[in-house]
């Protein structure tokens, strides 16, 4: 008898504790917490974490703490990609995980703090090459999301990580589309971006309190997927973010304004921002800064900051598109040697996980360097200093290169370049010659020379016209980019279709 009731006891008064500390545990985003998750967004992570230690302190059952140790662990690893951080930081997820776990269910944060972790271990596992993991922690991550949406439906966080998975789940290119599969939906940009836009506009406090959050989201897809640059940076203008305080959002600003051509935009955000040692220390900026002063052709300047970069960064990704950037530089300014060194490097550094990167190690093991009146042309147009990039080139006429890829490059370029300075017609033109030229070869000109044309006709409002288009790009075949061209290409069918 007495060991029936000890078998019956002993559970009873395990259940009795268990169930007693969880309810003791609450996710308190109060006064505190709120400051720390401003200082750690803007990349003032020493602070950030001294106000969560206040945090802890001030009541050891607020699990939102460790909600926010996630992010200072999610921005070191992603920003700076350091093996040996790594190491040390990574196992924290799950640690992370398993701690808010022991919060109450009935919380929408219990299912939502969760989810942004597996995001930002999934984002991490990306950086490090673990991308089954990737696929897993985001498919985790989604679901937790879909479920906390059905339970809280006037959360409105939940809208501000489930808007960008729909909007991007529709356009993953196809050798990635195990992801897809792997969330089990069916992607909407138009439902997507509506949820993104409901949240920015919402009055709501935690609206309010995740506004930079929101915003980072939504500036990219509407970059990328959308293709709206000049809304983009339109509504970075009208909300007046600050990006001299603020870094996360000033390395926003900064890396679309260097891929949108807005070289001296990118350069006032890059170099008037606060340069207090209170910020966390990447020296990602140095390669954003080296891209801004190549395309200006202030090739010593750009070499400096691609070195620094290149012996401070730890990680892989954009790497071997350094060295190939570096040397470029050097091969402009007639630094033979060093050039063929930086070239060597390309090889020898860094992953082909990105397609610049991949197309960076393919051009250094043809080792042919490129045309040197076609690259200034490239770096300026590249830079958005079009009219110097026009005076290079229109003097020219194909026949004036004697090899096939220079001929190509050449129209491709010239179009590109009349396309930046919105002379359509002409665009259109170069373009088709290039289609013409490369739809069997395996450079890149041919496929984005499609894409654009594409883009000019849904400016234009001639949808049909822009669909066929976006399908012919999507039809070409191993060509460098393929992944971010097929993206951009289904994008385009997605708008101009409704989907």
């Amino acid at each position: 008898m007495k060991f029936a009731l000890q078998k019956l006891v002993f559970p009873l008064l395990f259940c009795i504790a268990f169930f007693t500390v969880k309810a003791g545990k609450v996710y308190d985003f109060n006064a505190t917490c709120q400051q720390a998750y401003k200082e750690i967004t803007s990349l003032r992570l020493a602070n950030g974490e001294r106000l969560i230690a206040q945090a802890k302190a001030e009541n050891p059952d607020n699990l939102i703490p460790y909600f926010l140790n996630s992010y200072i662990d999610f921005f070191i690893l992603f920003f700076n990609e350091d093996p040996a951080e790594l190491k040390m930081r990574e196992p924290h997820f799950d640690d992370y995980l398993d701690i808010l776990d022991e919060g109450p269910s009935s919380s929408p944060f219990y299912n939502y703090c969760r989810a942004v972790v597996l995001i930002q271990a999934a984002c991490v596992e990306i950086k490090f090459g673990e991308r089954w993991a990737a696929g897993w922690d985001f498919r985790k991550a989604f679901g937790l999301i879909k479920e906390n949406r059905k339970k809280f439906r006037g959360f409105v966080p939940n809208n501000m990580l489930y808007g960008p998975m729909q909007v991007v789940a529709g356009t993953i290119p196809d050798g990635y589309k195990w992801i897809a599969g792997l969330f089990g939906i069916k992607g909407s940009i138009s439902k997507g971006m509506a949820l993104m836009q409901g949240v920015i506009n919402s009055n709501d406090s935690y609206a309010k309190l995740f506004a930079d959050e929101a915003a980072f989201y939504y500036c990219y897809v509407s970059f990328y997927i959308q293709n709206q640059p000049e809304k983009v940076f339109q509504f970075i203008r009208q909300k007046n973010f600050d990006l001299v305080n603020n870094h996360l959002m000033a390395y926003m600003a900064a890396n679309l304004a260097v891929n949108n051509k807005m070289n001296e935009f990118a350069r006032d955000v890059i170099e008037n921002r606060n340069r207090s040692s209170a910020y966390m220390q990447t020296p990602i900026w140095n390669f954003e800064l080296a891209y801004v002063q190549m395309r200006h052709l202030e090739l010593e300047d750009a070499a400096k900051n691609f070195e620094y970069f290149l012996s401070h960064f730890k990680g892989k990704f954009y790497v071997k598109d350094a060295c190939e950037k570096l040397a470029w530089c050097y091969y402009l300014m007639g630094n033979t040697a060093a050039a063929n060194n930086a070239r060597q490097m390309v090889l020898k550094r860094g992953n082909t996980d990105t397609d610049a990167d991949k197309e960076a190690n393919k051009n250094a093991k043809a080792g042919k360097w490129p045309n040197m009146l076609l690259l200034k042309a490239r770096v300026l147009n590249d830079g958005g200093y079009n009219q110097q990039a026009i005076t290079l080139l229109r003097s020219k006429s194909a026949n004036d290169f004697s090899d096939a890829t220079d001929k190509l490059e050449y129209t491709y370029r010239t179009g590109r370049i009349y396309d930046d300075m919105n002379y359509d017609d002409s665009a259109v033109k170069y373009y088709q010659a290039a289609i013409s030229l490369g739809i069997s070869r395996t450079e890149y000109y041919a496929s984005r020379a499609a894409l654009q044309i594409g883009m000019i006709y849904e400016k234009q409002g001639n949808k049909q016209l822009a669909i066929q288009y976006y399908q012919k790009c999507l039809a070409m075949q191993n060509h460098d980019y393929k992944d971010s061209m097929d993206q951009k290409a289904k994008s385009g069918i997605a708008r101009c279709s409704g989907g």
